[in-house]
């Protein structure tokens, strides 16, 4: 073989191994892209950081939220579908459509609004002679006794709507540290303390759950330990205006309690 010709062969070769090469890189980082699907409630929306995508659903959700901070840092290609105030019916009836069996990764927090939070807490910072302690039991009840059939049923559509997806279940912090901060309240600090522990029963009956059908869990109070309502560095909002915004995650919250441990584990 004269040496154009073999120069002219090896550069053909060459040309041929370039793309080859090429073509596996793209496929590779193509394969590597994340779907993911984001449902729950507030928490997962992102209500607490007072920025919201206008998106038309009403569900506020944030750019600020896990869920939209995870999907930034990895590429992820995000369906957000979690909506402030869902419920695990809501859940069941109007976030799943966004679930299939090439969905990869399946975001939740949800179980709170179940318990008729918010009321709770509410009841709790009207002043005295008011107080909370029914209202407590009454949600404490409800998480012993009904809520591990809300989720069951949850989980178990999940399985079903993406069987080849990681669900990762995130839970919900501590909201107080024992102090009285916010003027306009009167949440005890031994009202504070109930309200703890009924958080720690939210979150060890989740976790149980999720364990259950084989899902990652994340816990995230000892992550917010030291961030409470009152704390010198809060990631949970105190009473604010509007309404709406008091007793969720700050943008802190989202950025610096939730997405880490779910970048950790994922």
């Amino acid at each position: 073989m004269s040496l154009p010709r073999r120069i002219s062969t090896m550069a053909a070769a060459l040309a041929v191994s370039v793309v080859s090469i090429l073509a596996l890189t793209s496929g590779a980082a193509q394969a590597q892209t994340i779907e993911y699907v984001a449902l729950g409630d507030s928490y997962a929306s992102g209500v607490g950081t007072r920025s919201y995508i206008d998106d038309g659903s009403g569900c506020s959700r944030s750019a600020s939220a896990y869920p939209s901070l995870f999907a930034d840092a990895t590429g992820a290609d995000l369906e957000f579908a979690a909506c402030s105030g869902a419920k695990t019916g809501d859940v069941l009836s109007k976030q799943l459509g966004a679930l299939s069996s090439s969905t990869d990764l399946v975001t939740i927090t949800v179980g709170g609004n179940d318990t008729g939070w918010a009321g709770v807490v509410q009841q709790c910072a009207y002043p005295y002679p008011w107080t909370c302690d029914e209202e407590i039991d009454d949600a404490e009840a409800f998480i012993r006794n009904q809520l591990p059939a809300k989720l069951h049923a949850v989980y178990d559509a999940i399985e079903a709507a993406a069987p080849n997806a990681q669900v990762v279940v995130l839970g919900y912090p501590r909201l107080f540290n024992g102090e009285q901060c916010n003027a306009i309240t009167r949440i005890s600090p031994g009202e504070q303390s109930q309200l703890n522990a009924a958080a720690d029963l939210l979150a060890t009956t989740t976790g149980q759950v999720a364990a259950s059908h084989g899902f990652d869990y994340i816990d995230v109070r000892d992550a917010f330990t030291g961030h409470a309502v009152c704390d010198d560095t809060e990631w949970v909002n105190g009473i604010s205006y509007p309404i709406g915004e008091s007793y969720h995650p700050n943008t802190a919250g989202q950025r610096d309690g939730y997405l880490p441990l779910l970048d950790a584990l994922v």
